[in-house]
């Protein structure tokens, strides 16, 4: 009899022991998870390497740059370059203090949303979807040349980088996507479309598409995370439309990961050079009033542009922690 206790006491002490482990354990191994889960785990290695919310430096920039909505970083890294939705001038600033270096006169005024340097030439794109070519920038030499392409005002592109592995700027919409798509399908989804800087064409095909249902997938799978609740409910699937919309985006110079940034919520969402969710990021709106622009530079250093929104501009400098 003692011996049949001791038997049953084993297995239960067996058990408790088994699920107590577990119950400690925040961690799931995707090595672990079945086939048919594993897919839904999405990058659950990616680790983000930003204090977003944390500075390493600001700089408050001149109040002409109050509207500052696009940023863009020279080829060598050592300046940095902004547009502002409402004139044709391209502000040359310095990387280490913010401050103005130079002002130049590239177009009419209008509703500039990006800007990117590629090379020698920069690159200027409109909420319309006409992007602007310039060489030999500030030069007396200096010539523009203008692209059109199927986007428009409706579309209302928002954000532009360039992708240099290849060769080609990816321009991101806030709008609605031009896929000639019904409203029940296009509502709940924001695309990126590429431009090929070697023939100066727009791929009438989405490279990247941002849907409801992959980032509520990704938050399911990442319920511990920093604004879980907040980011639910950003993401809610009562909603009448995906109200994350694009304001910012930049390529990652390390990873490959695409960043970017929506103003309306406060939201960052990475992902890889497949177009899958492998980050999602609450900014604090006490830190990010209205961030409208973002720019890498060649070491990972992160920098995102700030409209006034009734204080001052600014550009949030944030360290790459590389361990």
């Amino acid at each position: 009899m003692i011996k049949v206790i001791c038997f049953v006491f084993a297995i239960f002490s067996g058990y408790i022991g088994c699920n107590a482990k577990a119950l400690k354990s925040d961690t799931v191994r995707v090595s672990e998870v079945e086939p048919e889960a594993k897919a839904k785990l999405v990058s659950l290695d990616h680790t983000f390497k930003y204090q977003i919310d944390a500075p390493n430096e600001t700089f408050t920039l001149l109040a002409e740059l109050e509207e500052i909505s696009g940023l863009g970083i020279s080829d060598s890294g050592e300046f940095l370059y902004a547009v502002q939705d409402e004139n044709g001038y391209i502000f040359k600033l310095s990387k280490k203090t913010g401050k103005l270096v130079d002002k130049i006169k590239f177009h009419k005024d209008g509703d500039y949303e990006g800007i990117e340097v590629v090379g020698d030439d920069v690159y200027v794109v409109k909420s319309t979807g006409t992007i602007y070519q310039l060489k030999n920038l500030g030069e007396k030499s200096q010539q523009m040349t203008k692209f059109n392409s199927f986007l428009n005002r409706e579309n209302d592109v928002e954000g532009l980088a360039y992708d240099k592995k290849n060769h080609r700027l990816l321009v991101a919409c806030k709008g609605v996507p031009a896929t000639g798509e019904s409203f029940e399908v296009i509502r709940y989804k924001k695309v990126i479309y590429e431009f090929d800087v070697a023939t100066n064409s727009m791929n009438p095909d989405p490279v990247f598409t941002i849907q409801l249902k992959n980032i509520r997938e990704y938050l399911e799978a990442h319920r511990g995370m920093k604004g879980h609740d907040k980011l639910m409910a950003f993401f809610s699937a009562e909603k009448e439309n995906l109200t994350f919309n694009p304001s910012a985006i930049s390529i990652h110079p390390i990873s490959g990961n695409i960043y970017v940034i929506s103003s309306s919520g406060k939201v960052m969402v990475v992902l890889d050079d497949k177009g899958k969710v492998v980050h999602i990021e609450k900014l604090k709106k006490k830190i990010h009033a209205q961030p409208e622009g973002m720019a890498f530079d060649l070491d990972g250093t992160l920098y995102i542009s700030n409209e006034a929104k009734g204080g001052e501009p600014k550009i949030h400098r944030f360290d790459y922690q590389k361990n």
